[in-house]
């Protein structure tokens, strides 16, 4: 074909930018480029000059910034220098081909957006290209239109590219100056990132551990064990897990305590990507929290014994060891000695208490029959519900119902609801007490038609010294600490506790204990 012919075909087939484009289509483009923080370069590598002219001036008017070169070798030599973020490249070059620029531009800039040109006798060569690595073509001849099309197309590329660079970006500067610890894994439960924050707190001394499985980096088993439960989690369960870690330290009082929180990460049809764990400090916490154990444990141990001895001499009064006493000094001494009563009750709350958070009763748990143990404390109190014309039963049950716990503190569990049942109950009242199963749960429940507890009050019942006051229970006696108790029994046996109640109509605690898998 004659240069004449070429040119008359590409007047023919290839209008002029401006008799071909809408202001829609101008709009478009130019618009996609403003998108971009940055002026995108472009490079046209092609041994046909009308081409080379055709490709600047539109993409000049588009808001590029174009170079062109006609031939591979100087197309390289600019490369070399420069970086492009989009690069027209003529497949059939005389000297150095097009593949051969393809292979050594993906070397040097991998993420440069090739769009190969060729001829119609070549279009398996372009899909060839496109097969290394180029992202799409253009094939000869073309028309401006189809010339913005594709160059719209390479530019949304890059704006993705530059959105999930961005955002990943921010997000690892964001995890990197988090004070927590963080760490995720994929679904064979690989480390895809750790922060420094996460492996300083668990003294891993690896700089490089993307690609590691969790057990080369993480050295705690428990951690380990909450990664597996959450990877381990059905569709459709989607649970945090929640646990206290130890790191370090020859013993407690030098180990590093970390709130560890674990939780499956899924894509939006439910499958498992993997997890994130995350691990905040909480060693200062659990240490101040320690200390005013202690303190109150120590307080608690020294008043009682002064207690007891001022019990002793009321008692010495009251008999007449001092002397006759009129009916008066008797009432009076007797206020006291209910007065001196609550206080020792007090203490010996307190010491139970601290006891308890100390972690003591999990040192000795045995196997435990629930149903007969709540029958067991049910007759202590029978004498005083009846004393005050309560029905107090227990419901039946049909089996045994063993749990893994500690005697001592199990019976006092069942002790403080069915006492604080029968105190919050009026005559004529009725209290059951049951044990049985709720799903993969022992469960312990009392329920009462006592006053009941208003709604807003029941999420503070579990709080030390917390009591409901009000025209009916203002007269009612106690310490506010038997349900603290409860709580903190039950929770270091890894259960939960909760209760229903309504003005009027009574209360229902519930007790939920692990059930022994056999």
């Amino acid at each position: 074909m004659s240069a004449e012919q070429d040119n008359c075909q590409e007047q023919q087939k290839t209008p002029p930018p401006d008799s071909s484009s809408g202001p829609g289509t101008d709009k478009s483009i130019r618009q996609s480029v403003a998108d971009i923080f940055f002026q995108p370069r472009v490079l046209v590598i092609d041994d046909e000059e009308r081409i080379r002219d055709a490709c600047h001036r539109l993409l000049s008017e588009e808001g590029f910034g174009v170079t062109c070169t006609k031939n591979g070798e100087d197309g390289l030599h600019v490369i070399e220098r420069t970086h492009f973020d989009i690069i027209l490249l003529d497949l059939m070059m005389a000297g150095l081909s097009g593949f051969d620029v393809l292979s050594r531009v993906k070397s040097l800039h991998p993420d440069t957006v090739i769009i190969v040109i060729t001829g119609y006798a070549t279009i398996e060569h372009s899909i060839e290209a496109m097969k290394k690595g180029a992202f799409d073509f253009l094939p000869k001849p073309f028309s401006p239109e189809d010339l913005r099309l594709v160059v719209r197309k390479a530019i949304e590329f890059i704006r993705t590219l530059q959105d999930i660079t961005t955002e990943k970006s921010r997000m690892r500067v964001l995890i990197n100056l988090l004070t927590d610890g963080v760490l995720t894994t994929d679904n064979q439960k690989n480390v895809a990132l750790a922060n420094p924050t996460f492996l300083k707190m668990l003294r891993c001394t690896q700089t490089n551990v993307q690609g590691c499985q969790a057990r080369e980096v993480v050295s705690s088993p428990r951690l380990l064990e909450m990664i597996d439960e959450a990877m381990a989690q059905p569709a459709d369960n989607f649970a945090e897990i929640a646990d206290e870690i130890s790191v370090g330290g020859a013993d407690d009082s030098d180990a590093t305590i970390f709130g560890a929180r674990c939780i499956p990460f899924r894509d939006r049809l439910g499958r498992k990507l993997g997890t994130v764990t995350v691990l905040n400090d909480i060693t200062s916490l659990k240490r101040l929290d320690q200390l005013k154990s202690d303190f109150v444990s120590m307080v608690a141990h020294e008043i009682k014994g002064p207690l007891n001895s001022v019990l002793m001499l009321l008692d010495n009064l009251k008999s007449g060891l001092a002397g006759d006493l009129n009916n008066k000094q008797h009432a009076t001494l007797g206020r006291a000695t209910e007065r001196i009563k609550s206080l020792t009750a007090l203490s010996s709350e307190l010491l139970d208490l601290a006891k308890i958070e100390s972690g003591l009763i999990n040192q000795e748990k045995e196997e435990l029959e629930l149903s007969g143990l709540v029958a067991d404390q049910v007759a202590l109190y029978q004498q005083k519900a009846a004393a005050g014309s309560i029905d107090l039963n227990v419901e039946k049950i049909d089996s045994p119902v063993p749990v893994m716990g500690n005697r001592t503190n199990i019976e006092e569990v069942v002790a403080n609801l069915i006492s604080n049942a029968i105190r919050y109950t009026p005559e004529g009242g009725r209290i059951r007490a049951y044990a049985g199963y709720a799903g993969n749960y022992v469960l312990l429940r009392v329920s009462d038609t006592g006053y009941g507890i208003p709604e807003a009050e029941q999420d503070r019942i579990f709080q030390r010294f917390y009591r409901v006051k009000n025209e009916q229970t203002r007269f009612i006696s106690g310490t506010g600490l038997g349900l603290a108790i409860v709580k903190s029994i039950v929770e270091a046996h890894k259960g939960i506790v909760g209760v229903e109640s309504r003005p009027g109509q009574g209360s229902t605690f519930r007790v939920y204990l692990p059930k022994i898998i056999s």
